[in-house]
């Protein structure tokens, strides 16, 4: 099945380091950041990181609320909530529900299967602390997400699944957008038929598709995948959006930026927790001509939003570079 060529015209969104806020950085430099994306005119979203224990960070919904209300026009989302499992969507309905209602339906909700215990202590502790097992993360994404458009949607809800049962819920408020989008972040291995599991979920039950780590050509073809299945499940044009997040550091010395991008991961993720392979993919680093490149090579590849976050101590030199030397190579 073929489809149409990659977009002519790409949305960017700031991605906040949010978990920063652990290792130093003022909470007050996320505010002047999205208040100068928003001011820049050329950033369409603002984004936050979300967990509990396995990469602490200050909270996601709490933090977007307190951005919603310095903000009037970016969309607001998640990169993404990798606590979704562990989040029962009674309180989660009504908690995003709220937050599209505070910002005037600004939200974009983009959920994920979170970490596996197999990625190391943290990830079991905080899987163990909140009663979830690594089997039960798939069940609980499709019953999370088909409890909560039955939890927005007019009139009572009623579930009976494995994990979550509702029984005649009048959920009040509604939020803003009476078809709240929410996005699936799926980035599998390399195995085909987990791939093709992986990518089949985001068809069926997403509204679009976000990943990172991910190759030009890797994601073009799953990008083709994603519509593909989506079109085999009924689901034809359902596929909103298409993002990726994306390190950024924009230095005229090319190796210095990769430096300060890597030690800057290391110490946001863990010393060793970044490999090389994905680091390929996932850095755009170098003076703005290289960074330009980079975003260029995805946005032909069929990238709709480019969500970027600065991999640099200093976040407002690095989106004011942004602002002034990049974004405006894609502008129409």
């Amino acid at each position: 099945m073929e489809h149409a060529a990659s977009p002519t015209v790409v949305r960017f969104g700031l991605s906040l380091p949010n978990r920063a806020v652990l290792f130093g950085l003022p909470v007050q430099t996320l505010f002047d950041e999205t208040k100068l994306a928003e001011q820049s005119g050329l950033f369409d979203s603002v984004w936050v990181g979300d967990n509990f224990l396995s990469k602490p960070r200050v909270e996601s919904i709490v933090t977007l609320s307190a951005l919603a209300a310095v903000t009037q026009r970016v969309k607001l989302g998640v990169v993404c909530l990798a606590t979704f499992p562990m989040r029962h969507p009674l309180p989660l309905a009504l908690q995003w529900g709220s937050l599209d209602i505070i910002s005037g339906g600004r939200t974009i909700l983009a959920v994920s299967l979170g970490g596996p215990s197999r990625y190391g202590p943290r990830f079991a502790t905080e899987l163990a602390t909140m009663g979830v097992t690594d089997r039960d993360r798939i069940p609980r994404l499709k019953e999370g997400i088909d409890c909560l458009r039955l939890l927005w949607a007019d009139g009572l809800a009623s579930y009976d699944g494995q994990f979550y049962k509702l029984k005649d819920v009048d959920l009040q408020p509604k939020p803003v957008q009476r078809r709240l989008p929410i996005i699936i972040a799926s980035n599998p291995g390399p195995d085909p038929a987990i791939e093709e599991r992986a990518l089949r979920r985001v068809a069926r039950y997403g509204d679009g598709w976000q990943t990172d780590g991910t190759a030009p050509e890797v994601f073009e073809r799953r990008w083709r995948m994603v519509r593909e299945f989506a079109a085999e499940c009924g689901r034809p044009g359902a596929m909103l959006d298409s993002s990726l997040h994306l390190m950024v550091n924009i230095n005229d010395d090319r190796t210095a930026a990769r430096r300060e991008a890597v030690e800057f991961l290391n110490h946001y993720y863990g010393e060793g927790n970044v490999s090389e392979e994905k680091l390929q993919s996932w850095l755009a680093i170098g003076p703005p001509t290289a960074v330009i490149d980079k975003i260029q090579r995805f946005v032909e590849a069929g990238c709709m939003t480019l969500i970027l976050r600065f991999a640099a101590p200093d976040q407002l030199g690095q989106l004011e570079r942004c602002v002034e030397e990049v974004l405006p190579a894609f502008e129409c």
